[in-house]
């Protein structure tokens, strides 16, 4: 039985998805912008962004019963090269010792002053 988990944005309804589903012992969380948590406006800084991203799919996680130490994929969406080599060092700090796999691409982001949007795969086993 697949147990799905909103973060209660209106994108949700609109495009007919869920922010998290875990299916038996994995937890798919979509790919996740870096607003700002408070004002809902999208930092300037890449790393921030990234930050943020990774803040709010802890807290998914979290909502699943596991956390960002559960991570087995990792797929980080930029919109340049220098917003990617700004987010590799974030990443590196939050899975240096978890490490999933990572797959990163330059792509455009639908939301408008979005530079990072982050995907992850984790698993509820041990």
């Amino acid at each position: 039985m697949k147990n799905r988990i909103f973060a209660g944005v209106p994108s949700e309804e609109l495009a007919g998805y869920a922010n998290a589903v875990v299916d038996g012992t994995t937890i798919h969380v979509s790919g996740t912008t870096g607003r700002d948590p408070v004002s809902g406006v999208f930092p300037e800084d890449a790393v921030e962004q990234a930050r943020n991203c990774l803040a709010a799919i802890d807290s998914s996680l979290q909502r699943a019963g596991a956390s960002l130490a559960n991570a087995v994929v990792c797929r980080v969406y930029v919109v340049d090269l220098a917003s990617a080599a700004a987010v590799t060092p974030v990443l590196g700090e939050v899975f240096r010792e978890i490490r999933p796999t990572n797959t990163l691409l330059i792509c455009q982001i639908p939301a408008a002053g979005a530079k990072v949007e982050i995907e992850i795969t984790a698993s509820t086993a041990s």
